[in-house]
């Protein structure tokens, strides 16, 4: 917009009724400065792009610091409906008496400090007070035909007394100290609204501009914007030179429809790399974008990365969805865990003192663990907290390989072992972590597990209940540990001050390079051995024979049978077996016999023995029960013999007296018998 022409004006300011020696006169210069910025249509530029040839008397009135102004009527009649007092130095604003029909009044580069002696002027439509130094806007309350109002470039802090100003059209206000919108809402013909280069830290309060088609917010401190979606003629909005640092903060630009000329440029916003597309992407109506008109390419382009960053954005939101399952799942289990660990000690104190625990503490126990673990909440997106509404939290174990670690959380997790397992998965895993897991369980499945990862080279355990040294024999029977953490959270054998020498005796034939992240020397090998050798000694030479044969592995087997061989042949003389028994190398035979047997296999043991034991005292029982009732027999009829013995022969020697009548009853017998 070319700024109006400066009005050339013959001013006389008398300060008295004084000859005309005294009067003052000033030459007006034709400058034409340039208004900063785009401020007013075309519409409203033309009527005031006239030169004017004022001649124009400023006399002393009885109120001596408010000068009259003056016109000579052949003035009035040339510019009646305007007039300019532009560069005059004035201080105050003069009064205009008979003036009432004035359009167009112009104060502009004065040092005016506040607005005064206009309010006659009820038909003013356009008021220019730039580059003044006006503190506060008032005495504009009776000026309503008042469509345009300058006020730009003074000392302005609070936006106030435009009550009565609904039909303006233009407002600028730029290059003043505004820290804040507000009492603009009742300006719905408002069309412009230029607040360029003030204080203002964020946009709001726009509400009720329903005619707004340009905002001007260049050169401020903003670092968020509201509101502006609800602008439905917002055409341009120039936001440059502010503290924009995303677009979330401006997101509500997105919502706007009727936008097509918008500007970031001096904002941090517009450093970055996704800043055009990001922009595009969510305006797809803008025309131009920082003063440069947008192009069917950049549109493609930005549909095209608007595509991937949704695609990226669906990525993530999965990601963060299994991350927070994951989570909650891991919380659940270490729920059922801290519950059974405290069922346990209390099953345990009872033994200890001799009662059982009746069902009803159970129960209660029960309800305290649960009460005292309640599901943890934390701040998450809404999005994501509306996905996790219907997300099934009641997983009691978890199976996660992420890279070339495999974690098993909860006794469950060990089922997965079962599964089929692609050879590129398996082949990648060379760490396993068991978290949540009794150790006696995992045990159990340490067979599998050297089949199913043959990588696998660090085990890692927290949580495991790992209490005792004889626990890390079990680790023997695996093909290569490398590395080894325990966990001390969950597991009281750390607590024991040589439980590392221990490992590094147990299970010298693995190799092992690192306990809990330090490496091993070659110091701490021969310390493990001073310390434990003794004791693998001692508890092989206390075994007998067949216990060690049946401990041992077939290919322990094969080297224990070849020792013994050894030690009753002369030297010299070795077989064949002997000697392929010799190449195998591996597991100590003595440190063989350290190994460990779950709790679990001990019961079972336990209970058999048990069984075996009443089976016993029940069949001796019998026994006796027997011998005794054939003693008492035998008593009974040694008591009774001889008696029983005299009767026989009566009887006997009775039946054959009478020899014929005996033959008869025996043969009647024997045909009888046939």
């Amino acid at each position: 917009m070319q700024r109006h022409g400066n009005c050339g004006l013959h001013l006389v300011i008398q300060t008295s009724s004084l000859s005309d020696k005294n009067k003052v006169e000033f030459k007006l210069n034709r400058e034409t400065p340039s208004f900063p910025g785009r401020l007013l249509q075309h519409d409203l530029e033309k009527n005031y792009s006239s030169r004017q040839g004022d001649h124009i008397n400023l006399v002393s009135s009885s109120m001596p610091s408010f000068p009259i102004l003056q016109r000579s009527s052949e003035e009035k009649v040339l510019y009646s409906d305007r007039l300019t007092l532009e560069r005059q130095k004035l201080t105050v604003c003069p009064i205009i008496d008979g003036e009432e029909h004035l359009r167009l009044l112009n104060f502009q580069h004065n040092f005016i400090t506040r607005i005064q002696n206009i309010s006659n002027l009820q038909r003013l439509i356009f008021l220019d007070l730039y580059d003044n130094q006006i503190e506060e806007i008032s005495g504009l309350s009776t000026l309503k035909s008042l469509r345009v109002l300058l006020l730009g470039k003074n000392r302005i802090k609070k936006i106030s007394n435009l009550e009565n100003l609904k039909n303006l059209d233009v407002l600028d206000l730029h290059g003043n100290q505004i820290t804040k919108i507000e009492n603009v809402n009742h300006l719905c013909d408002l069309r412009v609204l230029n607040l360029a280069r003030n204080l203002l830290s964020h946009v709001d309060n726009l509400n009720g501009l329903d005619s707004l088609t340009e905002l001007n917010l260049r050169h401020n401190q903003i670092s968020f914007v509201r509101d502006v979606d609800n602008l439905p003629c917002l055409q341009r909005l120039f936001l440059s030179f502010n503290n924009i640092t995303s677009f979330d903060n401006v997101s509500c630009l997105a919502d706007s429809t009727s936008l097509s000329d918008i500007t970031f440029d001096g904002n941090p916003i517009a450093q970055e790399s996704w800043y055009k597309h990001t922009v595009l992407q969510n305006m797809m109506q803008l025309r131009q974008l920082d003063m440069k008109r947008i192009t069917e390419e950049e549109r493609r382009v930005a549909s095209v990365v608007a595509r991937k960053e949704e695609e990226k954005k669906r990525e993530s939101h999965k990601q963060s969805l299994l991350k927070e399952k994951k989570r909650l799942t891991i919380n659940n289990v270490a729920r059922k865990w801290d519950l059974q660990q405290r069922v346990v000690n209390l099953a345990t104190t009872q033994d200890r003192k001799g009662s059982e625990s009746p069902p009803q503490e159970s129960c209660q126990i029960d309800g305290s663990a649960i009460s005292e673990f309640q599901e943890e909440t934390g701040s998450l997106d809404p999005g994501l907290s509306n996905a996790l509404q219907g997300l099934s939290v009641t997983d009691t174990h978890l199976v996660e390989i992420d890279g070339d670690a495999l974690s098993l959380y909860g006794s469950g997790a060990l089922e997965c072992l079962d599964r089929s397992w692609s050879v590129q998965t398996a082949g990648m895993v060379t760490t396993i972590a068991f978290t949540f897991i009794e150790f006696d369980e995992i045990v159990q499945v340490l067979p599998k597990l050297k089949m199913k990862f043959p990588n696998s080279l660090h085990l890692k355990f927290k949580e495991t209940n790992l209490v005792m040294l004889q626990q890390f024999n079990a680790l023997a029977q695996l093909r290569r540990v490398d590395q080894l953490t325990i966990d001390p959270q969950g597991n009281p054998v750390v607590n024991f001050t040589l439980w590392k020498y221990y490992v590094l005796f147990r299970l010298s034939h693995l190799g092992m390079q690192k306990i809990n992240g330090t490496e091993v020397t070659q110091n701490d090998m021969i310390m493990a051995e001073r310390l434990f050798g003794i004791l693998a000694h001692v508890a092989s030479s206390e075994l007998p024979q067949y216990r060690m044969m049946s401990i041992l592995g077939d290919v322990r087997k094969k080297q224990y049978r070849y020792l013994l061989e050894n030690k009753s042949k002369k030297p010299g003389i070795i077989s064949e077996e002997a000697s392929d028994a010799k190449r195998l190398v591996g597991e100590n035979t003595n440190r063989a016999t350290l190994n460990y047997t779950t709790r679990e296999f001990y019961h079972e043991k336990l209970q058999e023995i048990k069984d075996k034991k009443k089976f016993c005292k029940m069949y001796i029982e019998d026994l006796v029960k027997d011998a005794t009732a054939i003693n008492m027999k035998n008593e009974a009829l040694q008591k009774l013999w001889p008696q029983m013995f005299i009767e026989l022969v009566r009887d006997a020697v009775i039946e054959i007296r009478s020899k014929d009548s005996y033959m008869k009853l025996c043969l009647q017998q024997i045909t009888d018998q046939k």
